[in-house]
Parts: structure tokens; C-alpha cells; sequence
């Protein structure tokens, strides 16, 4: 496995592990990825990775945005972290993390956040191996097919930016 930035050439690959991700009902609140000038335009091209099997398929990506335009946020952003459900388990995704806290650290960012769902305990236990805390579950904050959950908000505070 190599990890990548995220090209355009990863668009359709990309796009169709989020919609394998959606169809779980346990990793987002959307209900249909967007098109992919709409997931470019809102995550930071600096910080996009792919992770390649030795034959170039793409198995799982990484990408953040900022969560807010205010300069006080600058350094704080949100990101998600998806791998082909063919491939969870082989450590894809804790090498997909580190390549998107190694950037974001050199870019200076202090805070990468994210809001998984309680019953996404693989997401939950990959980010406390990769030194996310558990800030607190917002309850019912969202509806998703009708039904009201919640979100388990998880940072990193970088230990070395002050």
C-alpha cells in the first residue's frame, strides 16, 4: 500500500467508496456523495490522500476542510477518512490518519476534529489509536432517514503547535 494525494484521476474510485460508506447508515448524514467538483471545492487540496493497493486501485482516502472562514479557526479543521469495505482491517486507515495529521501539522493546523456516530466503533477505536480524544456526544443533533442521532465529536490537538 502507497499513500497518495488525491488527484482528480481518484475522482470515480473516491466517490464510490463514499457512497459504500453511506450505504452503511453509520458514517454520514449525507444520503449521496457529491459531485466531485463539489467535494473538491470543500475540502483542502493540500491535505487529500489516497491510499493505493500495489495495482493503483484506490482503497480508501482522507480529506479535510476548514470548519470555518473566521480567522480565530484558521488552524481547526474537520475531516473525514473512509476505506473500501473489501479492505477494513489491514491498517489503511491508520495510515491514511497519520498522512493527514503529518500535513496538517506541517501546515500548522492544531485541531483536526470529526463527528462519528456511536455505532461506528471501528471509526471510534481508529481514532483513539491515532491520539483523537472524545470530546463529548451531541445528542439527536441530527435527523438521518428519520430518525434522530448522535455524534460522538473526536479531536486531536497537535502537541506541538502552541
Amino acid at each position: 500500500m502507497t499513500i497518495a494525494a488525491m488527484t482528480d484521476e481518484h475522482a470515480r474510485p473516491v466517490l464510490e467508496i463514499y457512497r459504500l460508506g453511506i450505504a452503511t447508515g453509520n458514517a454520514t448524514f449525507e444520503t449521496e456523495p457529491p459531485t466531485w467538483d463539489r467535494f473538491t471545492t470543500t475540502r483542502l487540496a493540500e491535505h487529500r490522500f489516497v491510499a493505493l493497493g500495489t495495482d493503483r486501485t484506490v482503497l480508501g482516502w482522507t480529506a479535510c476542510g476548514a470548519v470555518s472562514d473566521r480567522c480565530v479557526y484558521s488552524g481547526v479543521v474537520e475531516h473525514s477518512v473512509y476505506v473500501h469495505p473489501a479492505h477494513g482491517g489491514h491498517g489503511i486507515g491508520r495510515a491514511l490518519l497519520d498522512a493527514l495529521i503529518t500535513s496538517t501539522e506541517k501546515a500548522g493546523i492544531w485541531t483536526i476534529q470529526s463527528g462519528i456516530f456511536p455505532e461506528n466503533a471501528a471509526s471510534l477505536a481508529l481514532h483513539a489509536a491515532c491520539g483523537f480524544r472524545t470530546v463529548g456526544t451531541r445528542e439527536r443533533v441530527g435527523r438521518h432517514h428519520g430518525v434522530w442521532r448522535d455524534v460522538v465529536l473526536v479531536e486531536r490537538r497537535s502537541p506541538t503547535i502552541n
